[in-house]
C-alpha cells in the first residue's frame, strides 16, 4: 500500500527546527522533500544542538540535525543570486508544496514570495513560518522558541509559583512545526477538493497560544489572570509529581474522582484517609493538598517509580514514572511501539532516531538517515530539472551551486 503522500513533492526553504520538523512529518507519510541550503547559509542546526549547547564545526555530527531531517534530499543552491533564484522557482514548478521560516519579506526581497512563486505553479500550497504572522506591528520581531514561548504565555504559566518561568526551549518549535503540518495537510485536502492551492501565514506564537484556550477565556470573562501551578491542577488533588526510591527518581500521580482516591488509600494501606475530614471529598483534599502530597511523597519515596506506577495503575489509578531521557529510550512501552528506529548515516554511521508518531494501517514505515550537505544536488539538478553534465559542472564554477 502506498504511503498517503507517495508523489507529493515539497520545495524545503526552511532551517533549525520547526520548519524541518514540519516537513520531517509529511516526509513520514511519503513526501518527497528537497532541502535547499547553501554554502554561505547552511542550515544552522548542522552546528549546534540548541538545548544541549554543544557545538561543532563540522557539518554532519549533530544529532538534532539527524533527528530533524530524516528521509530529506539535500542540494546546495545559492538563492541570493539570480540564476539560483532561476532554478529555485523551476524547482517550485515541479512541486507541490514550498515552506520557509524566515523573517516575513525575506523570500519577497529574493523574489520568491508567494505572488511570484504561484505564477511558475498556480496550485501551489506556500507555507511561510515566523514568530508572529507577515502582518501587524509585531510581524517584523525575529524569533526562536523561547520568543514563541513568552509571546504566547506558555513561559508564565510552565513553573513554579516562586520560581522563574520556563519557556521549554525546543518544545515550542515542535508544536509550531506540528500546526503546520497539519495546515499543509488541510490544505492538500482542499486542494483535492477545489483545484486551489493557497497560502499559509502561520504564526509560531499563535499557534502555542491556542492552547491555553482556558486561560484566555477565564481573563476575557472573568478578567482573572492565570498563575503558574507547577504539577498542580486547578481542580484535582492529589496531581502531582512525587520523590521516588533511588537518584532523582520521581512518579506524577493523578486522582479524579472519590472512587480513585479510595483505591489509592488501599493500595498505600491508608483506608483511613478516606474517613478523614480532611481528605474525604475532592473539595477537601484540594484545601489541604500541601499537606497531602506530603503524607503521599513518605508512601512514594519507599518505592521505586516503576513499582508505584504498576501498584496504583493495576488499581485504576493514573501514574506513570516521569522519566530521563535514558529511561525514556530504554522503555519497553516505547520500544514495543517503534519509538526510535535505526538507520544508517554515511558519516556518522548506525544510529538512533526518534521515529514518526503514528502508525498507518497496512504500510510499514521505512526510514533514511539525514541527508549529508548537498548529497542529492547533482541527483536533484538533472533528474528533477534536467540539467546536463556540462551544466552543471558550469553552476558550481559560478558558484550557483557548490
Amino acid at each position: 500500500m502506498e504511503q498517503p503522500l507517495q508523489g507529493i513533492r515539497i520545495a524545503d526553504f526552511s532551517q533549525i527546527w520547526a520548519g524541518p520538523y514540519a516537513t520531517m512529518l509529511l516526509s513520514q507519510m511519503g513526501a518527497e522533500v528537497i532541502k535547499i541550503e547553501s554554502d554561505t547559509r547552511p542550515d544552522f542546526a548542522r552546528f549546534q544542538s540548541i538545548t544541549t549547547q554543544q557545538f561543532s564545526f563540522e557539518k554532519e555530527k549533530s544529532t538534532i540535525f539527524h533527528d530533524l531531517n530524516l528521509n530529506k534530499y539535500s542540494i546546495t543552491l545559492n538563492i541570493t543570486v539570480p540564476k539560483g533564484v532561476e532554478l529555485a522557482k523551476r524547482l517550485v514548478a515541479l512541486s507541490d508544496i514550498a515552506i520557509d521560516n524566515f523573517r516575513p519579506g525575506v523570500m519577497d526581497k529574493l523574489g520568491m514570495g508567494y505572488d511570484i512563486l504561484k505564477e511558475v505553479r498556480p496550485d501551489l500550497i506556500y507555507l511561510a513560518s515566523s514568530t508572529r504572522g507577515s502582518e501587524g506591528p509585531e510581524s517584523r520581531y525575529a524569533g526562536f522558541a523561547v520568543s514563541f514561548a513568552a509571546l504566547s504565555g506558555t513561559a508564565y504559566l510552565n513553573g513554579y509559583l516562586d520560581d522563574m518561568p520556563h519557556p521549554m526551549v525546543g518544545r515550542m518549535d515542535l508544536i509550531s512545526g506540528a500546526t503546520a503540518a497539519f495546515a499543509i495537510m488541510a490544505a492538500l485536502v482542499h486542494r483535492q477538493k477545489s483545484g486551489e492551492g493557497q497560502y499559509i501565514d502561520l504564526s509560531s506564537t499563535e499557534s502555542i497560544s491556542v492552547l491555553l484556550g482556558d486561560k484566555i477565556m477565564d481573563y476575557t470573562m472573568n478578567q482573572r489572570v492565570a498563575s503558574p501551578m507547577g504539577n498542580q491542577d486547578s481542580i484535582m488533588a492529589p496531581h502531582n509529581c512525587y520523590r521516588c526510591k533511588g537518584e532523582d527518581k520521581w512518579v506524577s500521580i493523578a486522582i479524579c474522582n472519590d472512587d480513585e482516591w479510595k483505591a489509592f488509600c488501599d493500595v498505600v494501606d491508608h483506608l483511613d484517609w478516606t474517613r478523614d475530614e480532611r481528605f474525604s471529598d475532592a473539595y477537601s483534599r484540594k484545601q489541604n493538598e500541601k499537606e497531602l502530597d506530603q503524607l503521599i511523597s513518605q508512601w512514594t519515596m519507599n518505592h521505586t517509580h516503576y513499582e508505584v506506577m504498576e501498584m496504583l495503575q493495576k488499581s485504576g489509578v493514573a501514574a506513570t514514572p516521569s522519566l530521563s531521557s535514558k529511561e525514556l529510550y530504554e522503555d519497553i512501552h516505547l520500544k514495543e511501539r517503534n519509538f526510535s528506529v535505526e538507520v544508517e548515516h554515511p558519516v556518522v554511521g548506525r544510529q538512533s532516531v526518534i521515529g514518526a508518531p503514528w502508525e498507518l494501517a497496512g504500510i510499514k514505515r521505512e526510514y533514511s538517515a539525514s541527508p549529508t550537505f548537498g548529497q542529492h544536488t547533482d541527483y536533484v539538478f538533472s533528474e528533477r530539472l534536467g540539467l546536463s553534465e556540462d551544466e552543471i559542472s558550469k553552476l558550481r564554477e559560478e558558484m550557483v551551486i557548490f
